[in-house]
């Protein structure tokens, strides 16, 4: 009975570990305005372990993700983002880290997409 329960706990076990993804994409909005947040949100999300790859576009303020779900999760990488100082739809950054993003980058006042600027 001990040797039949054993089995199957590590046959799920192993199912779960599998159907982790190994180069999940995903893409979730972040709030920025210019090259230097597209800099900014694409280090802080690649300096997560696991994401292998990033690339935030200006104008949709969308940011595709290539990562290792057994690594990191999409909440790890918002909570990076926050950290830097830029919105997700579901986090906010605190005040003190929006206030450290570059003054030409505080998109809560004016979110117009200013990357031909700089």
């Amino acid at each position: 009975m001990k040797k039949g329960f054993l089995v199957i706990a590590m046959l799920c076990i192993t199912l779960v570990t599998y159907a982790q993804d190994k180069n999940k994409k995903l893409t979730m909005e972040v709030d920025g305005k210019c090259e230097m947040c597209k800099m900014r949100i694409e280090k802080a999300a690649l300096g997560v372990p696991g994401v292998k790859f990033a690339n935030w576009d200006i104008p949709t303020h969308q940011l595709s993700l290539i990562m290792d779900e057994r690594k990191t999760n999409a909440m790890e990488v918002k909570t990076a983002l926050v950290a830097v100082g830029h919105d997700t739809k579901e986090l906010k950054a605190s005040k003190e880290a929006y206030e450290q993003v570059h003054p030409c980058c505080r998109y809560r006042e004016d979110n117009t997409d200013d990357s031909k600027k700089h």
